[in-house]
């Protein structure tokens, strides 16, 4: 039976039953946000810092620690239930919406990310810590039952809601929103199903006043929201052209990583005046001369200045590309080159190093990004720094993740001469994997007799380069290790350390009857294996693995 005294409403109230459910379904669709906002700020970090393990284990343990201060917080304004929990979601609607575009900001504009993201963290954890305490009270209220009971059931509901923001966050609102406006909707729907349904349902505990206030207050948030929203586009325009430095052309947010293609516009593509402008290299109305339309060659200069950014990371700086894909590609080319495996190379750039050599007669790209396969392919400027490779009829491009494609791929009949691995770096999360000895076996028994091995495992100044060494050891292949001094005009790394990997020991060498590149020789591969014996550490690294990563 309803406490008289507590009911929720006068004669318009609902019946108790339906008045529980509706504080319960508030309570799964605020647990639902709050898990949306906790995977905003770890993607977030992810994207921009690299490190995803330390990010999540800083936003989780601080959002954990936070949730507990909010639950005791709470203890003073159970009295006012209702009115507390209304200007509580307000202001989770306000920080948890905005909190993508205000670090964001201080990641481009401040430099002080790390503290903003501990302040948002905290503040977020507060928040939703505050929530149940409220709920349980306004439960209480409608109906007093047994504190188990009630506990269950509000838990329950949160439970149920954290799962569906989880599974909600990954495959509908980062890929097709973004993070900037999925973190928007998620706070205006916070906003809605948190304050105005508890506003309905206990009308009566505050005054007229209040309650015409907190009313305001909730239109206010959700008409905040509503503006940034619409400004969204601009203001990551604006971030974009701030980080990058140079007119972006293209950006588009895949599955897996934030596709970014910056430098002037292309002559003579339709491409207007240079601008920081959207596209989508998907669209059919984007056609290459493989398709049988003409388009015209764009100058050197548009070349040399494109940067292609991969999850925030410069992935292919135009006017160095050359030198690094010759140092990857051709010393594992002198021998036996018929069948070339690459994994990742999705721009297309490392196989038109290889199929410069006449005597490649199969080519296949495994690229887990097909947006990047995509633009490799569309992109006036990226097409002719790769020669139109994609489309030459030796090549065959898969999308899949390079780890999952050698597992299931059929050994017996994909041996390679070649193999080569252009794939994230060792020290990023989403490439570590790349690196173990678990990987390194899968690609050894791909290979073919007297096949080669070429891997850029990063800088022979880093650890990750070592481990990467030794789990080539560790699968029983022998190595020479060589090591590039990166051109300075990018800022990308100091040198590119490369691997050269054989069933015997290889010989580093340039293969016979193709013309040398542009400052790679006999000479400059001897002075490449000198510099990176000199980095050499003097205890030998312990392989990575999958179970013990290094």
């Amino acid at each position: 039976m309803i406490n008289q005294s507590a009911r929720p409403s006068q004669k318009h109230a609902v019946g108790a039953r339906t008045a529980r459910w509706l504080v319960l379904l508030a309570a799964f669709i605020c647990a639902a946000c709050g898990l949306v906002y906790e995977l905003e700020l770890v993607a977030l970090g992810s994207y921009l810092l690299g490190d995803s393990v330390t990010q999540a284990s800083v936003v989780l343990s601080v959002m954990v620690f936070a949730m507990g201060i909010g639950s005791l917080l709470a203890k003073g304004f159970t009295a006012q239930p209702a009115t507390s929990f209304a200007l509580v979601e307000s202001a989770l609607a306000v920080v948890g919406g905005l909190s993508v575009l205000v670090l964001y900001a201080c990641f481009v504009w401040l430099g002080h990310y790390g503290l903003a993201l501990v302040a948002v963290a905290t503040l977020i954890g507060v928040l939703i810590g505050a929530e149940i305490p409220l709920l349980m009270t306004l439960i209480q209220r409608i109906r007093r039952q047994d504190a188990g009971r009630a506990a269950a059931d509000l838990f329950a509901a949160d439970y149920v809601g954290a799962l569906v923001g989880g599974l909600a966050f990954p495959f509908l609102l980062l890929p097709c929103l973004g993070q900037a406006t999925g973190a928007l909707l998620t706070g205006a729907i916070n906003a809605v199903a948190g304050a105005v349904v508890v506003l309905w349902l206990f009308r009566d505990e505050p005054p007229r006043r209040v309650r015409a206030l907190l009313w305001s207050l909730c239109g206010s948030v959700l008409l905040l929201l509503a503006v940034a929203t619409a400004l969204t586009g601009a203001f990551e325009r604006a971030a974009r052209q701030a980080l990058y430095g140079s007119p972006v052309r293209f950006t588009s947010q895949s599955r897996y990583q934030e596709v970014v293609l910056t430098g002037p516009a292309p002559g003579g593509s339709g491409g207007g005046d240079g601008g920081s402008r959207e596209t989508d290299p998907r669209v059919p109305e984007q056609r290459t001369a493989a398709d049988g339309y003409p388009v015209r060659e764009q100058p050197a200069q548009a070349a040399e200045a494109l940067r292609l950014y991969l999850g925030g990371r410069l992935a292919v700086c135009g006017i160095d590309q050359a030198g690094y894909y010759s140092a990857l590609v051709q010393p594992a080319l002198a021998g036996p080159r018929l069948r070339v495996l690459l994994l990742g190379g999705g721009d297309g750039l490392a196989a038109r190093q290889v199929l410069d050599d006449p005597d490649v007669r199969q080519v296949t790209v495994v690229e887990i990004d097909p947006v990047v396969l995509a633009l490799a392919r569309t992109d006036p400027v990226l097409s002719r720094l790769n020669g139109r490779s994609l489309a030459d009829p030796r090549v065959s491009a898969a999308t899949a993740d390079a780890f999952d494609w050698l597992r299931t791929a059929p050994v017996h009949e994909q041996p390679y001469d070649v193999i080569i691995a252009d794939l994230p770096d060792p020290g990023l999360d989403q490439g570590r994997k790349f690196y173990t000895e678990e990987f390194y076996g899968l690609v050894e028994r791909m290979l073919a007799p007297g096949g080669r091995i070429a891997v850029h495992a990063g800088s022979v100044a880093e650890h990750g380069y070592w481990h990467a060494d030794a789990g080539l050891r560790a699968v029983g292949l022998h190595t020479v290790d060589y090591d590039i001094p990166a051109a300075s005009a990018c800022g990308g790394p100091a040198d590119w350390g490369f691997i050269l990997a054989a069933r015997s020991a290889p010989g580093l060498a340039l293969p016979v009857g193709v013309p040398l590149p542009p400052g790679l020789d006999p000479a400059a591969l001897r002075l490449a294996v000198t510099l990176a014996a000199t980095r050499r550490p003097t205890c030998a690294e312990p392989p990575s693995t999958l179970l013990r990563p290094q």
